[in-house]
């Protein structure tokens, strides 16, 4: 039986219905992913759900006594109080009592604060947009729920953010239904996918590799259907203009069915079209864009940038990344020459023309219109030498004249970003700085995205926590790891994770052995000078054993073997990374397989390599 069943659902704000007649059911236990386009009305159904927005019409039935909470899209500007404070106010929220008498509730709502990482007496003003999204989740789950609604959990998220979030959402046992377009988090969470497409919800019971590829199946019978029936409208259309011969053998109920037919295809919905981007361009910058040597940059006496050494140079595609307040918007700047190391130097190329994506949207004017905000009071603008109408050019963009012309506030959060794509890529540029910009956008204009910047003949340095989008579109990774120290890695951020995950067991095999070793010293100790001395000679004895002739011969070979593994490694995300390899399910679970393989006879060869090389 459903917990919660929406039932024809009507909701319209002048023009087509946001959503038209939608009906679906949600059952105990289930992990919802809701997928549209920007603008398609996700967060609006959410807010239905919650009764915090009335429909048109339709109704919500819901189980008896049923507890829903929702975890919004966007950070509160200010909230008093501490962590503890924000997370119980949701206990509260349920008992009715700030002091949360309900001891399970107030158990449980203790538990999750723990699972957050941050310390319960902070203030919750003080922290980061990571921080805080953590802390608003905890919230949400410390109303014990049997419905938790999130609305994009994993913006501002860092990436061990987000995989901490997978775990726990993976675990929970109240139902979840929520909207992201990190499509690595809703391929580990999701079970089932709702579909927001033209006012209408599909429910599909599968996980998204599998939905992907039975939804382009039903788009491309759809597109057929539609094909055939316009075909058959035209050929009526004909045959009702025919002359007076035509009209004695009209027969009435082929008129019948003309006119009908006209209504039904004038009441079609037509599927919202593709972004459509470019990006306009400057003359080449230098082969140099920025090389920096030995910087070191501190804040509040922390080190954030700890001896950094680096060359950037043209075409280039590099992803920052590290934990939220790791100083990643930091690195960009002394990269870009807006703040001064320090200590060490930062050397720039030459005719640079640097475009500025802002996580914060800060370049957004909300007093002024769209139009306005990409024309700056003039109604044409050029684009790669080819003069076009502002008007013209925010179609492509997938904005109507009517929305064109209103106020900022009235845009979505995927909305806004692909305003912000749209004022950022007006402007010539050889340097792209993308601060975060895959927050919001819906899947297909991110795929858009990645191919475009895969295409870009300048230099990207983008910042983000989408892992399948950094897989797509850069080349190295500059990670920001523990003290400030900051580790490049050839390829995208799989490869990263790779040589972090081959860097920290060999970590612990060091520690091991010197573990091992002074255990040995003082166990050789403790049994006297003759002990030590047996234990010294055993000891070297050991240390002088050389490798066999077949060790000889396969420690030779593994360096030849690791170096293939890698470039197969990095063929098979290559191939993951092709946009037409998105739509085919049973391709990428080919190569997901091939790719787990593969990594693990790396890590395999890795380590028989460092036993050998210890002999």
């Amino acid at each position: 039986m459903p917990i919660l069943s929406a039932q024809n659902i009507l909701l319209r704000f002048g023009g087509p219905p946001l959503l038209d007649n939608v009906s679906f059911d949600i059952e105990a236990g289930d992990r919802i992913c809701l997928v549209g386009r920007n603008g398609e009305g996700k967060s609006t159904l959410l807010k239905i759900l919650t009764g915090e927005m009335e429909a048109n019409s339709g109704d919500i039935v819901k189980k008896s006594g049923l507890r829903v909470s929702r975890m919004i899209q966007e950070i509160p500007a200010h909230m008093e109080g501490t962590v503890r404070d924000v997370v119980m106010s949701g206990v509260a929220a349920v008992t009715g009592n700030h002091d949360a008498g309900d001891s399970a509730r107030n158990s449980h709502a203790e538990a999750i604060l723990g699972k957050t990482g941050i310390a319960a007496d902070a203030l919750y003003d003080s922290l980061s947009g990571g921080q805080k999204r953590r802390v608003l989740f905890a919230r949400a789950v410390a109303e014990n729920p049997d419905l938790l609604l999130l609305d994009e959990p994993t913006n501002h998220l860092d990436i061990p953010a987000i995989q901490w979030l997978e775990g726990i959402v993976s675990r929970l046992e109240c139902a979840v239904l929520f909207v992201s377009h990190d499509r690595a988090f809703v391929r580990r969470v999701a079970t089932r996918i709702f579909e927001l497409d033209r006012g209408r919800v599909r429910s599909w019971d599968f996980p998204y590799d599998k939905f992907v590829q039975f939804r382009d199946q039903a788009l491309a019978e759809e597109e057929k259907a539609n094909a055939l029936f316009d075909k058959r409208l035209a050929e009526e259309e004909v045959w009702i203009r025919k002359g007076i011969q035509a009209r004695r053998t009209r027969n009435e109920g082929r008129v019948r069915a003309l006119i009908k037919m006209r209504q039904e295809r004038a009441e079609r919905r037509t599927r919202t079209g593709s972004v459509n981007m470019q990006i306009t361009e400057a003359e080449r910058s230098g082969r140099l864009v920025a090389r920096l040597t030995d910087v070191t940059y501190s804040y509040e006496g922390a080190p954030l940038i700890n001896g950094f050494s680096a060359e950037v140079s043209r075409g280039d595609r590099i992803g920052i990344v590290g934990p939220n307040g790791s100083g990643k918007t930091t690195l960009l700047r002394l990269i870009l020459g807006e703040l001064k190391p320090d200590s060490g130097e930062v050397r720039l190329g030459t005719n640079l023309q640097v475009a500025y994506f802002d996580q914060m949207r800060t370049r957004l004017r909300e007093d002024k219109s769209l139009v306005e905000n990409i024309g700056d009071g003039q109604a044409y603008i050029t684009l790669n030498g080819v003069k076009r109408h502002v008007l013209s050019y925010l179609q492509d963009f997938l904005f109507s004249a009517e929305r064109a012309r209103g106020p900022i506030s009235a845009l979505s959060g995927g909305e806004r970003n692909r305003l912000l794509l749209a004022c950022l890529f007006s402007h010539p540029s050889n340097v792209l700085v993308l601060d975060e910009p895959t927050n919001d956008l819906d899947m297909e204009t991110l795929d858009l995205l990645a191919e475009l910047l895969a295409d870009y003949k300048g230099t990207v340095l983008t910042v983000s926590h989408d892992r399948a989008f950094l897989d797509s579109v850069v080349t190295s990774i500059f990670a920001i790891e523990d003290g400030g120290n900051v580790f490049e890695a050839v390829g995208g951020y799989t490869d990263y994770e790779n040589k972090r995950k081959i860097r920290e067991k060999e970590k612990a095999n060091a520690a091991k052995i010197a573990e091992e070793k002074a255990n040995f010293k003082k166990n050789a100790q403790a049994q006297g000078r003759s002990g030590a001395e047996n234990a010294e000679n055993s000891a070297n004895t050991a240390k002088k054993r050389k490798r066999s002739y077949n060790e000889e011969r396969e420690y030779a070979a593994l360096p030849e073997k690791i170096e293939k593994l890698e470039a197969e490694i990095a063929g098979i995300q290559a191939e993951l990374a092709k946009p037409e390899v998105y739509t085919d399910a049973n391709r990428i679970i080919e190569l997901q397989k091939s790719l787990a393989e593969h990594e693990t006879d790396l890590e395999n060869a890795y380590n028989r390599f460092g036993e050998l090389d210890a002999i």
